[in-house]
């Protein structure tokens, strides 16, 4: 069934009646299967209402989060205005609201909520919930933070701004300053009043004040509550309502700067979330972002599960202090500074994880938890849990709907890069794949010819190996034996590459001779070495390397036959040692046709062959000098290549140099 075009708004309240108003829309929204959203509207003093009227509206905020509503909070100081405007703009065709915002007292009391909304939203439906027994004891008042410091604070402020505006008075009626302008610095002074001080009570006994004290002081009579001129009663009317009306629209917009504050703070942190989100490149720095985030915003302890394959990691706790943000390496430590008690509070982040839902303080479910804990998800998809202090002090409802904007970018963010992972892991299967299907074509290719020519060789050595000569022999044997060796080698690298791509290539490594790792290289080296001039030069004899030797071997025997295959035969090949601080360096040099620059970079890459090919035709895997390069880096070392002068190549490659200390020790007795 299609969800229909009605739109149900609920307006939200501290008002004990706005839970039964609430379920009266839900049941409304739920027959006519529409969307259905509630509506707080934050008026400037809003931050002033006692924790009992928070914490119901909290309660029916949750209230109606739980039947299906989409929590919005707008902000101003004309209710009806909020309401109206946010309708218009969502498409809104039904306002519920309950009865005891309609009723008009008397006839001088200002218009109702229900009139005003008819007159800013005439095409609106409204419906009226009738309910007087539960709003009968109820006032939306304010928090009684007034103690008797903060008390003594507005009366020394009020008082002193009063003497200012007396004194100041005086100046001027000594100087032959008229009454109105002594009249407007009393203005002033109940200006400043209500500015400096919390409550608009200071403001209206300024201003009566005031009225008292230009009476007393600068009326015909002076120093009498009397005056002679028949004007000065509308005087002091008049001076009166400007003071108060003055004070009042003071006090008004001090409350809206304050609340424009908080707005910008939370529309900032929005901003700076969406900015940290996008620049985190890990689940970790997401988190990171999220959690410092949310605790700017609220100023809370919190914590954060990550869900993974179903199940809950270990709890990240973050402290609402000048640290907050940072992971606390002893986790009972983190536990005790933030009150946290893990097993306990662990059913309730069960639950969450497993219905996707809110639970915990300030909720219906598991009210007795200390925290309240939230979905970190993407539509049924559940990402992770986070915790907020809430046992003693509920979210406000505007703070609540920041919390879940942040949760759902924070969300979206863990999608994203849940996404981009298995994108880049299919990307790299993709790129395995193909390397793979081209390993087996070269390999299908490059091992066809040494197999023919040692199958053949041996067939011939079969059948008519009684009518060859023995030269004929001895080079049917080098044959075959060049090419098994060829084979041994080429199934040698493929073993190495498998190891590194797999991450299996471990290092045993020794402290060895360098010398005694390029004399046993010496031995492994092709015969076909035997038509070049191949000559080892040592700095040291005694130098010695912390090292793999099998694997150190390996890569000298890699580029020395590199060197023997792309040179031609009388080429000298020169390995010498040296060493370069705290590393010692092994130089393969030939003064063969070189490479070029453009293939020095890529040279070291898999796969990677060049243009060169070998002089029977028979085409390189490109895989030696990848492993060389693999093997030199997991020693910690480095490796390059640099022309030879006046021509040829040099490769280079560095090892960790060991050095060995004899300490000699003096004994009492001898010998």
């Amino acid at each position: 069934m299609a969800e229909s075009s009605e739109h149900i708004l609920v307006c939200l309240s501290s008002a004990p009646s706005n839970e039964r108003i609430v379920r009266t829309a839900a049941r409304m929204a739920k027959a006519f299967d529409c969307q259905f959203t509630a509506l707080f509207v934050e008026t400037p003093d809003f931050h002033a209402q006692t924790a009992e009227n928070k914490r119901r509206l909290q309660e029916n905020s949750s209230l109606a989060e739980r039947l299906g509503a989409h929590i919005e909070t707008a902000y101003g100081d004309d209710v009806p205005y909020q309401i109206s405007e946010f309708a218009r703009l969502s498409g809104v065709t039904s306002i519920v609201l309950g009865s005891s915002v309609v009723t008009r007292k008397h006839l001088l009391r200002k218009p109702t909520l229900t009139e005003q909304l008819i007159a800013y939203a005439p095409g609106i439906d409204i419906h009226i919930i009738p309910d007087y027994s539960t709003d009968a004891n109820y006032r939306a008042r304010k928090a009684r933070t007034n103690q008797k410091l903060d008390i003594l604070s507005n009366v020394v402020k009020s008082i002193s701004v009063l003497l200012g505006a007396t004194a100041l008075s005086l100046i001027f009626y000594n100087l032959g300053f008229t009454n109105a302008n002594i009249i407007m610095v009393y203005i002033l002074g109940v200006l400043l009043t209500s500015v400096v001080t919390s409550n608009q009570v200071y403001s209206l006994i300024s201003s009566v004040a005031s009225v008292f004290i230009f009476n007393y002081l600068f009326t015909t009579p002076r120093f009498t509550l009397t005056a002679y001129e028949t004007g000065y009663p509308v005087t002091f009317v008049v001076m009166f309502l400007t003071a108060f009306i003055t004070g009042t629209f003071a006090m008004r917009y001090k409350e809206q700067a304050k609340q424009s504050a908080r707005i910008a703070y939370r529309t900032r942190i929005l901003f700076d979330t969406d900015q940290l989100l996008s620049r985190a490149e890990n689940k970790d720095e997401i988190l990171n972002a999220a959690a410092e985030q949310m605790i700017k915003l609220l100023g809370r302890n919190m914590v954060i599960f990550e869900v993974n394959k179903g199940e809950l990691s270990a709890p990240r706790l973050f402290r609402a202090a000048s640290d907050a943000g940072k992971n606390t390496e002893n986790l009972q430590d983190a536990e005790n500074q933030i009150g946290y008690d893990m097993q306990a509070e662990m059913p309730v982040v069960k639950w969450v994880m497993e219905h996707n839902h809110s639970a915990g303080a300030a909720t219906d479910m598991m009210s007795d938890s200390r925290y309240l804990y939230l979905a970190l998800r993407v539509n049924e998809r559940v990402y992770g849990v986070v915790g907020i202090e809430a046992e003693d002090n509920p979210l406000d409802a505007s703070d609540h709907g920041i919390l879940l904007s942040i949760l759902g970018e924070c969300a979206l963010a863990l999608e994203n890069e849940k996404n981009a992972r298995e994108k880049e892991a299919a990307m790299v299967m993709a790129e395995n794949e193909r390397l793979r299907a081209n390993l087996l074509r070269t390999i299908s290719h490059d091992l066809r010819t040494p197999l023919t020519t040692i199958s053949g060789n041996a067939s011939n050595l079969l059948s008519n190996g009684s009518s060859f000569d023995e030269e004929t022999k001895q080079q049917l044997y080098s044959d075959i034996y060049d090419d098994s060796m060829w084979l041994i080698n080429l199934v040698e690298n493929l073993l190495s590459a498998t190891r590194i791509e797999e991450g299996r290539m471990t290092l045993r490594t020794t402290t060895e001779l360098l010398s005694d790792i390029v004399e046993e290289a010496m031995h492994h080296i092709s015969r076909k070495a035997a038509g070049h001039k191949l000559s080892v030069e040592y700095e040291d004899d005694l130098m010695l390397v912390q090292a793999d030797a099998k694997l150190v071997v390996q890569v000298i025997t890699n580029i020395v036959d590199n060197a023997v295959k792309y040179t031609p035969p009388g080429s000298s090949i020169r390995i010498s040692t040296r060493r370069i601080g705290e590393t010692a360096e092994i130089r393969i040099a030939d003064n063969g046709g070189g490479i070029p620059d453009e293939e020095k970079t890529r040279i070291f890459d898999k796969f990677y062959c060049g243009e060169n090919r070998i002089a029977d035709n028979r085409r390189s895997l490109g895989l030696g000098l990848y492993l060389c390069r693999a093997i030199v880096e997991a020693h910690g070392g480095t490796i390059r290549v640099t022309d030879n002068q006046p021509g040829g190549a040099v490769f280079a490659f560095t090892l960790p140099f060991k050095e060995v200390r004899l300490n000699e020790q003096n004994h009492d007795t001898c010998g």
